[in-house]
């Protein structure tokens, strides 16, 4: 395979953030978020194909997401009493502002700052560190996902 360029990582930044703002504007219409956290998983992570190391952002009891379910449960809220449903917010923009890639070998990592921005104009920053390896179609997938608010945040 060849190498992860920076441009493939952008491409897989902006595809996760048009997930997550598809997801959240799926449910704010009624619809079936949970289908479309489904395909953003499966399209986007390799729990399918390698371990998933996954510690999303505002968890503190069930830290740590190694199974698609654990994951999902995270996005749409679900088998895990602490979750809410992170991309069930009503949120109208994701960006990326990457402080650093490595794009050396696989997997590729990218980490700096997510912002997701609310209707009301307001962002919440992030931070995060995100691995990508590529799967036997030469697409990107997530194998790590690590996010936090920032300290005193």
């Amino acid at each position: 395979m060849s190498v992860i360029t920076t441009h493939e990582i952008a491409d897989a930044q902006k595809a996760w953030g048009e997930a997550i703002l598809r997801i959240s504007q799926t449910h704010a219409a009624g619809g079936d978020a949970k289908a479309a956290a489904a395909e953003f998983i499966d399209r986007l992570y390799a729990y399918q194909i390698a371990p998933v190391l996954f510690k999303p952002t505002k968890v503190a009891a069930w830290q740590f997401r190694g199974a698609r379910e654990d994951a999902l449960s995270y996005f749409v809220g679900g088998h895990i009493a602490e979750d809410h449903g992170f991309a069930l917010t009503p949120l109208t923009k994701v960006r990326f502002e990457n402080a650093c890639l490595n794009t050396e070998g696989e997997p590729a990592l990218a980490m700096g700052n997510y912002y997701f921005t609310r209707p009301d104009e307001t962002e919440l920053k992030v931070e995060y560190s995100f691995g990508y390896i590529r799967d036997e179609e030469g697409r990107l997938r997530i194998v790590l996902h690590h996010s936090s608010l920032p300290f005193g945040g």
